[in-house]
């Protein structure tokens, strides 16, 4: 039985200039019997606009832990819900299963928690005549897997955000003197 009821991290892998496959992940991952797990079933449902799915590698490839998405982003197009459940799915299912392959999520626990993921898609991707697909897997997995590894170490810790609080900014503050 898994001691994790409650985990979170998250993660940013910006895109190359001229795309918009930015991976922006946010976990939460714990207890099957805990609040993670009631969560996890209680999304089971649909919501208009923010489906709802099993992260799979493939068809009849369910990941271990079990994992569920959903997007940041209301959906209105079947083009979007084509890469969501497709490129991004495969990318956050592949790097699930490299972080057991890797035990950043221990194996003997991989039955005892589930994750939630919310995800970020931009909807420019389901127009985009010259969308890189090939860079959209690599921006989730790479995102993906470092939010999962942060969520598991407890990452960045207290002492980080301290440390860091007056040379790190968030990036829509720059230019912006939020010090006066």
């Amino acid at each position: 039985m898994s001691e994790i009821w409650f985990r979170a991290g998250e993660a940013t892998v910006f895109a190359s200039e001229g795309q918009a496959t930015d991976a922006m992940p946010e976990v939460v991952i714990g207890s099957v019997k805990g609040p993670v797990g009631t969560a996890f079933a209680t999304m089971l449902g649909q919501t208009a606009g923010h489906t709802r799915m099993f992260i799979i590698r493939d068809c009849n490839q369910m990941v271990r832990p079990a994992a569920i998405m959903t997007s940041k982003v209301t959906i209105t197009s079947s083009a979007y819900i084509e890469l969501l459940g497709g490129v991004v799915q495969a990318a956050l299912g592949d790097a699930i299963v490299d972080c057991v392959a890797e035990n950043i999520i221990p194996r003997e626990i991989v039955d005892d928690i589930a994750i939630i993921a919310t995800i970020w898609l931009d909807p420019r991707c389901a127009t985009d005549p010259n969308l890189d697909k090939k860079e959209l897997y690599k921006n989730n997995y790479e995102a993906m897997k470092l939010a999962i590894s942060r969520a598991m170490k407890g990452e960045p810790t207290v002492d980080e955000l301290i440390a860091n609080r007056k040379t790190i900014r968030h990036y829509a503050l720059e230019g912006i003197d939020i010090d006066d």
